[in-house]
């Protein structure tokens, strides 16, 4: 997640990995070059408001710069579509910062076009008090 620049413990993503991989929900595939990792994906497969079908959604692909443009990234992409297929999903989103320029690039060649903008907000804890 570091290379993602979300600065991440190992102990901190031990405890978000046991959450994930207990929630059926979720799929996480990892790629390896000579016993050593350099790669995910982690997906969700998801039901909608928009439409009546599962919807799949690519919550984070991340390549290490050393084994970036070798393929890595196409091969988790295409393990994550085999299994969204298998999973009955019928589309699939993901979102990418606005400076990933490269990023889009490699989506827009594997078929993804771009649909619209994501907002965020950070909430406070005041803010979700009812």
């Amino acid at each position: 997640m570091g290379q993602l620049g979300y600065e991440t413990m190992s102990a901190e993503m031990r405890v978000r990995l046991k959450s994930v991989l207990r929630d059926a929900r979720y799929s996480t595939f990892v790629a390896e070059i000579d016993n050593e990792l350099c790669g995910m994906i982690g997906t969700l497969t998801h039901v909608s408001h928009e439409h009546n079908d599962l919807s799949g959604k690519i919550v984070a692909l991340v390549v290490s710069k050393k084994q970036r443009r070798s393929g890595v990234g196409r091969a988790l992409i295409a393990a994550a579509e085999k299994d969204f297929v298998k999973r009955s999903v019928m589309r699939v989103t993901l979102t990418t910062r606005f400076e990933r320029e490269e990023a889009h690039r490699f989506y827009e060649a594997l078929g993804y076009s771009r649909t619209g903008f994501r907002f965020a907000k950070s909430l406070t804890p005041t803010c979700q008090r009812t």
